[in-house]
């Protein structure tokens, strides 16, 4: 018998096969699935060794460390006793086979030892052997010399087979529930070393004391920036949040203590925020700060430490060399793209390294919207594609090393394998060590040492490899939601999408397309119930969002690449490259913004992990019943047709399912959370924006449900965040005339705001003068406050914020009228019943500071509303309307309703006809 017959497996197991290589080099993608098929089903095994180390480790971290050592040894000890009840049973088998070996003449058909046939061998195969045997003798295999004995032996031997395969096959078992547990014990211990470590130490207890401290820290992150808040009627200042470890603690009255402790810094840097960002970890720095608990127990943090007069940063120690040559790519990047226009400046960063320090607020809602942040985080596409370069796609598993740049560099398996260990390693240390770039550089490193022992390799079983070891090494992953997005996708993408890609090449869909399409319809059915659990909301534009990017991804990755590795040599070359990796970053956002700004793009959704259930359960479905339903085209037809309309929603359509707006509305009162936000009808796509709300994109939405799409005139009725912070949703893709405010410009800072808001749309800015008089198409208004004081009409009779709200009365179509007081309070509501702009009796008054207590009964009596409206936001902390007010109003004879319980309030006709419709 020839080495290759009794050895028929070594040539797949020691070297590619060259005749794959060639099919794969045309590359088609009938050659790759047949060498898939060839590979045979998905390799699982390590699984569930890595679901339960991942399941210990996070149950485990909340608890105390008893309790861990607890879970790690109940978990211990049935794993010992399940693997040597499989020791038990292996030499049971062993035994087993030795005696049918004996019986048999000690070799299998094949021409091996019997007992080296494989433990899995059946009944039939037995039963085949021995009819072999008969006929290899010359004798049909029914047939015996001695008759009935042969019959008996041989019915002996197949029985002592079949209980040989029976104990293998159960020591198999045992084995792999052994090592599950085994894992899970291993997970545990793990999850409460590093929980018991983050407790260790005086910070934690002194963080529940509030204490102040003075401390050394080693910095371990970048700086990041918090995201503008609105917090009643002030904006939260912005702050840098910096992952650090406390490595010297010292209280006012206390010793001076070395620990190393991981917490999160806050800095109100103020003038020195560029310093401060400037920082790059291991950088060692003096600071003085108060301590508080983490906002949630079981968390990574120890404590939390709010900087106190954040200067410029005390540095005590250095970064180290490799952190400052990280840094030094990353600042070069950035130089790079200074002259590149605002989106291409603020992604090209991100989508190369991760850094996302000049993405504004709103754009990062629209990829938001879209399902499109993992572009913002590095990822393992930023990896596979550099790995892509190397060593060629990874679609023939045996043959990928012999394609991309390592062949023609002439470089052996090692020398590709050493390389790109080399290049991974890298690739953390610049991009940062975050939950998916972990993931990513461990599947990488583990194909790559496949590459390099020249052994055939299988992801699944890499991405299981992956989580068992990242998990091990920091099992904090194992509550993270972005390591389990991470391993969700790749997963998604290893045995769902391949699939999903061959269904639809049945169904004639070009091969390239099906791919992508598949991935990305693969990757968002798995990883939208765990957005759902974030954010309670479902993107519908995900899927043709993500198509239409994923054509630039791949350019703009490598070309911003290249940009970062020459900029510390050539920083010309790293423009010219930047500017041509701003072409597809710049699609890139367009897609975005364009998918972000349909009405329908996101749909509300129950949030939770109940809601994350429901939206599983309804995508099993959905892909258990696509087979069937893609027999009949016209249900995919009217399913495909129902879903762009949900995109679309055209107004007509809107309307007619909804009835809101209703049918010549003339106001509508948006519902913006807490503040204020108002629409005068003023012609057909047209409307006059009356305060902008605190938040841009519920004011976007309101105005795109009213289809609005020219605003002549923004009146902003004073400074306030809950009345201002708004405006940019209000600018978003509308012709504006200008924006009016009051004279006060109180506070400050939301002035500022405003101001550069307006100039960066490049709208002016006007003030309002008490008297004045404007008309923009069926709607009229005067100015009735405030009034000017007496330095003349640019100087505010008044100096607190809420008594400088712009007060007006409009005359809207139809004749009906409405007062809009802004958040007056009773002071200035006399004095504006007091002089000669009386407002007078209305239709619709929209009462003032949100229903608060704060109401002159003489003005209410005085305009006698037949229809009063509160703009509110629901569970509010200032209890916002007052019990008391709504008590007044309707004693008044007013209809009250409110945003809080009511929503979007829009109002038409007038008189008799005044009717309010609400979309609750």
């Amino acid at each position: 018998m020839s080495s290759r017959e009794a050895r028929p497996d070594c040539r797949d197991d020691s070297r590619p096969d060259f005749q794959d290589v060639d099919r794969d080099s045309t590359g088609s993608a009938a050659a790759a699935g047949e060498s898939s098929r060839r590979e045979g089903p998905t390799d699982l095994r390590l699984v569930p060794p890595a679901l339960a180390v991942w399941a210990a480790a996070a149950a485990t971290l909340g608890l105390s460390g008893r309790w861990a050592v607890v879970v790690a040894v109940a978990c211990s000890l049935p794993a010992l006793v399940l693997l040597a009840a499989a020791g038990r049973a292996t030499r049971r088998g062993r035994v087993i086979g030795g005696a049918w070996a004996g019986s048999t003449g000690g070799h299998s058909r094949e021409g091996r030892p019997s007992g080296e046939s494989g433990a899995g061998s059946t009944d039939a195969g037995l039963r085949a052997g021995s009819a072999d045997r008969g006929v290899q003798e010359g004798r049909p295999s029914g047939e015996s010399g001695a008759g009935s004995t042969d019959a008996g032996l041989r019915a002996g031997s197949a029985d002592r087979g079949s209980r040989a395969g029976r104990a293998v096959g159960r020591a198999r078992v045992l084995a792999a529930g052994g090592a599950v547990l085994l894992c899970a014990a291993a997970g545990a211990a793990v999850a409460g070393l590093h929980g018991a470590d983050v407790r260790r130490g005086p910070v934690p207890a002194l963080a529940r004391e509030y204490a102040r401290i003075d401390a050394e820290v080693r910095v371990t992150s970048d700086p990041r920036t918090t995201r503008p808040a609105v917090r009643g009627n002030h904006s939260a200042p912005v702050l840098l949040l910096i992952d650090a470890e406390v490595m010297e603690v010292r209280t006012p009255d206390g010793p001076t203590t070395r620990v190393r402790t991981p917490v999160l810094l806050m800095v109100a840097a103020g003038d020195h925020r560029a310093d401060w960002q400037q920082l790059l970890p291991s950088t060692r720095l003096r600071l003085a700060g108060r301590l508080s608990p983490p906002a949630h127990d079981g968390e990574r943090l120890a404590a939390v430490l709010r900087v106190d007069d954040a200067g410029e940063p005390r540095i005590t120690g250095p970064p180290t060399g490799i952190q400052r040559a990280a840094g030094d790519l990353r600042a070069g990047l950035r130089e790079a793209t200074d002259g590149l226009d605002a989106d291409a400046r603020a992604l090209l960063p991100g989508l190369v390294v991760g850094d996302i320090s000049r993405i504004p607020p709103e754009l990062h809602d629209a990829f938001k919207a879209t399902d499109l942040t993992h572009l913002l985080s590095v990822s393992g596409a930023n990896l596979s594609i550099l790995l892509f370069l190397l060593v060629g796609p990874p679609g023939s598993a045996s043959s990928a090393e012999r394609r991309g740049l390592a062949p023609l560099l002439g470089l052996s398996l090692r020398g590709t394998a050493v390389i790109g260990g080399v290049l991974t390693l890298a690739f953390i240390v610049v991009c940062r060590p975050e939950p998916s770039v972990l993931r990513a550089a461990a599947c990488g490193l583990i194909t790559l040492l496949a590459i390099g022992t020249g052994r055939r390799r299988s992801l699944v079983p890499a991405l299981a490899a992956a989580v068992v070891l990242l998990v091990l090494y920091d099992p904090w992953l194992a509550r993270s939601y972005g390591f389990l997005l991470s391993v969700l996708a790749t997963g998604a993408l290893l045995t769902l999408a391949p699939r999903w890609s061959a269904a639809l090449r049945a169904r004639r869909v070009p091969g390239r397309l099906a791919e992508i399409l598949a991935a990305a319809a693969a990757a968002q059915a798995v990883c939208a119930p765990v957005v759902v659990v974030l954010a309670s909301r479902v993107s519908l534009v995900a899927v043709p969002c993500n198509l239409l990017a994923e054509f630039a991804v791949a350019p703009a990755t490598v070309l911003g690449f290249a940009a970062l590795a020459v900029a510390p040599v050539a920083p010309a070359v790293a423009e010219v490259l930047a500017w041509v990796a701003s072409w597809p970053v710049g699609w890139i956002a367009t897609v975005a913004r364009t998918g972000a700004g349909l009405p329908g793009a996101e749909a509300q959704w129950p949030g939770g992990w109940s809601g994350a259930a429901l939206l599983a359960g309804l995508t099993v479905l959905a892909v258990l019943l696509a087979p069937r339903l893609a027999r009949h085209p016209w249900i995919c037809g009217a399913a495909g047709l129902l879903l762009v309309l949900a995109v679309l929603r055209p107004v007509p359509l809107t309307r007619i399912m909804t009835g809101w707006p209703p049918p010549g509305w003339s106001f509508a009162l948006c519902d913006v959370g807490q503040g204020d936000a108002m629409v005068l009808a003023a012609g057909e796509g047209t409307g006059v924006v009356v305060d902008a709300g605190p938040d841009p994109g519920a004011v976007d939405r309101c105005l795109r449900d009213l289809a609005v799409t020219r605003v002549p005139l923004v009146v902003l009725t004073h400074f306030h965040a809950d009345h201002v912070r708004g405006l940019p949703g209000v600018l978003r893709g509308r012709a504006v005339g200008a924006i009016q405010t009051t004279s006060l410009e109180e506070p400050p800072e939301q002035a500022v705001f405003v101001r550069r808001t307006a100039a960066a749309a490049r709208v002016p800015t006007v003030r309002a003068e008490a008297g004045e008089r404007r008309r923009s198409g069926p709607v009229e208004w005067r100015v009735l406050w405030p009034r000017p004081g007496p330095g003349g009409a640019g100087e505010a009779a008044v100096r607190e914020a809420n008594d400088s709200s712009v007060t007006l009365r409009v005359r809207a179509a139809g004749g009906l009228t409405l007062l809009l007081l802004g958040d007056l309070e009773p002071p200035a509501q006399r004095e504006l019943l007091r002089g000669p702009e009386a407002p007078g009796p209305v239709d619709v008054l929209k009462v003032a500071h949100h229903g608060s207590a704060f109401q002159d009964p003489g003005l209410l009596h005085s305009v006698r509303p037949r229809l009063a409206l509160i703009s509110c936001g629901a569970d509010n902390p200032y209890g916002h309307p007052s019990p008391r007010t709504v008590a007044a109003l309707r004693a008044a004879g007013a209809r009250v309703l409110r945003t809080d319980t009511d929503g979007p309030i829009a109002v038409a006709g007038a008189g008799k006809e005044l009717r309010a419709v609400s979309r609750s």
